[in-house]
């Protein structure tokens, strides 16, 4: 697993370059921290107590040019901190939301997804810049003013030094103890949010049982756990207090103590009041700062930062769809053997025992009631559910061990509410194939008759906004990059839904001369037509045909048909027999078992 050291050092190393400009500017940003004590001394001793104010007055004034050095110093400093700190957040982001989607197509839920990547990444990021500026600052600061005191005697750069080191000694001694209650803070937190999905998430069954009282205990144990663990780690604030009281305040007495020996060594008294300087203004401020960035920033950094590894996948190990090996020439698009599935282990199975296979080049459109299970067995299909029992194969490979990059390199899943991105129109229709070219995804809109809709939206340089679009719209940008993709099975859940009869059937008609295979969830009726052929689930039963033959060989093929039609008359006009077919035949095929009742809402 990778390491918070490994990680940090890594992120330093690939950003050299704005460091090296940070660090400059860090130099200007320290520039009165190395000169305040140095020309204090010269103002006093070479000009108010040698009865020259003028002089003094000079001194003062070339400190005051240094002060201005600093700010211009500080201001970009600022300026440079997001180079460093934004690719940072990015790149942790892409991680975390690959090891999200890793552990989703394994079939694990996990709830506090929503927290790392909301609040624990924000958090990292937020950290990671103060606790750059807050070592960065001590490091120029205290530097300077070490160098500093050693312009002015070498004897009290050594008095000020060694508390200096006792306080940093003291600190690191207890940051072990920080680190651990700061874990415990961060695992209380997510536990917190994880029960609290778990208890939103269930209202209604809780408003029904009349169990309210008992889910609002259990969530503020919770919260009282969390409160007792960040009691705890405020007590580490006295440990914070004696470092800074050793490092930061013994240096003063130390040199109000020793200044008659300092003094009767030639050390003048403008001499001593800058070293009181370089203790007061410089190292002072710089312990403070990094003993409170380090103690508060720092901690949740590491902390969290730990804790977000140990969900993500490294950089290189999410990969590309270009990245998976081929898929098996011989085997089926698409292969379901003794398929089970249930949401939640009390729930009547949605698919129970179901077999199909569809063989590559196939065109097969689902079709059924609404909360029938179509989107479920969809899905299923593409690896985004993971069955309770049996095996899902595209082509040849189980979806439950195929790696992310592998599944993306055999399937496309378009749902009912496609997903579009705040990007260009090129981003948007190429991201599944970032090598296309522009040449490539023209004559693509143009096979799919989407021309018009590129030119419309302003080209492909245009930026597009989901909320500026209208689902129509959306759809269309998402199958032109479907149509887009290296994937040789398509599926498409109702992906037209949005759209009218004629661009549906243009579209799906180009869908089907597209190369591989074509598996559409049937929002019309005409889908089924144009498919070659039908898988009808109807509650307890399963019908696979083609579309005249499930037209003669089920009745309820044919009202549901009826429906669809909007025809009044829904008995059977050509006196067909009807009843339904356990296991019909077909080329490839074998539907199995009770297909089982579904939870509409929980189905779709």
């Amino acid at each position: 697993m990778t390491t918070v050291g490994a990680v940090v050092r890594a992120e330093l190393s690939t950003r050299r370059r704005p460091l090296l400009r940070l660090a400059g500017w860090s130099l200007a940003e320290a520039l009165p921290a190395a000169l305040s004590g140095l020309l204090t001394a010269r103002a006093v001793d070479g000009g108010f107590l040698a009865g020259r104010p003028g002089v003094g007055l000079l001194w003062l004034g070339l400190l005051a040019l240094a002060v201005l050095v600093g700010a211009l110093g500080t201001r970009q400093a600022y300026g440079l901190l997001g180079d460093v700190v934004e690719p940072f957040r990015d790149d942790l982001l892409r991680r975390v939301v690959a090891g999200t989607l890793a552990g989703a197509s394994d079939g694990r839920v996990d709830d506090a997804a929503v927290t790392r990547l909301t609040h624990q990444v924000e958090m990292v990021r937020d950290t990671w810049a103060g606790l750059l500026m807050v070592v960065r600052g001590f490091v120029f600061a205290a530097g300077a003013a070490v160098v500093g005191l050693c312009s002015l005697a070498v004897p009290v750069a050594l008095l000020v030094t060694v508390p200096v080191l006792a306080g940093l000694l003291l600190f690191v001694a207890a940051l072990p103890a920080m680190v651990v209650r700061q874990r415990d803070y961060v695992r209380a937190g997510e536990r917190l949010g994880r029960d609290a999905v778990v208890a939103v998430s269930g209202h209604r069954d809780v408003l029904v049982s009349g169990t309210g009282d008992r889910v609002v205990g259990w969530l503020g144990g919770h919260v009282d756990a969390q409160a007792r663990v960040e009691r705890r780690l405020a007590t580490m604030a006295a440990a914070r207090s004696l470092s800074l009281a050793v490092g930061g305040w013994l240096p003063v007495p130390v040199l109000l103590l020793a200044a008659p020996w300092l003094l009767g060594r030639g050390l003048g008294a403008g001499a001593l009041l800058g070293a009181l300087v370089y203790v007061v203004h410089g190292i002072q401020p710089a312990l403070h700062t990094l003993f409170q960035g380090v103690a508060a920033g720092g901690l949740r950094f590491v902390v969290t930062l730990d804790r977000l590894l140990r969900t993500c996948v490294p950089p290189g190990e999410s990969g590309v769809a270009t990245a998976a090996p081929p898929p098996d020439p011989a085997a089926p698009a698409l292969s379901l053997r003794a398929v089970t599935f249930r949401y939640g282990p009390h729930a009547a199975p949605v698919l129970d025992g179901f077999d199909l296979t569809v063989p590559a080049g196939d065109h097969l459109a689902i079709v059924g009631a609404s909360g029938i299970g179509k989107s479920t067995l969809a899905g299923l299909m593409a690896g985004v559910l993971c069955p309770d029992s049996g095996t899902v194969r595209v082509a040849g490979t189980p979806t439950g061990v195929a790696t992310p990059a592998e599944l993306a390199a055999r399937r496309v899943l378009i749902p009912q509410e496609a997903y579009v991105f705040t990007g260009t129109v090129r981003d948007n229709v190429r991201y599944l194939r970032p090598d296309l070219d522009d040449a490539t995804i023209r004559r693509a809109a143009d096979r799919l008759g989407l021309a018009e809709l590129v030119a419309r939206l302003g080209g492909l340089d245009a930026t597009l906004r989901p909320a500026g679009l209208s689902a129509g719209e959306r759809q269309q940008v998402a199958l032109l990059r479907a149509w887009l993709s290296p994937a040789p099975l398509l599926i498409l859940d109702e992906a037209t839904c949005h759209l009218d009869p004629a661009t549906e059937a243009r579209l799906e008609m180009a869908f089907a001369a597209r190369p591989g295979t074509l598996v559409v969830i049937a929002h019309r009726i005409s889908s089924a037509v144009r498919a070659r052929r039908v898988l009808l689930l109807d509650g307890g039963q399963a019908h696979l045909d083609s579309h005249h033959g499930l037209l003669a060989g089920s009745a309820a093929y044919r009202e549901m048909v009826g429906y669809w039609e909007g025809g009044g008359d829904r008995s059977d006009p050509a006196g067909l027999p009807g009843g339904p077919h356990r296991f019909p035949a077909g080329p490839g095929a074998r539907l199995g078992h009770d297909v089982g009742e579904v939870v509409a809402d929980r189905a779709r």
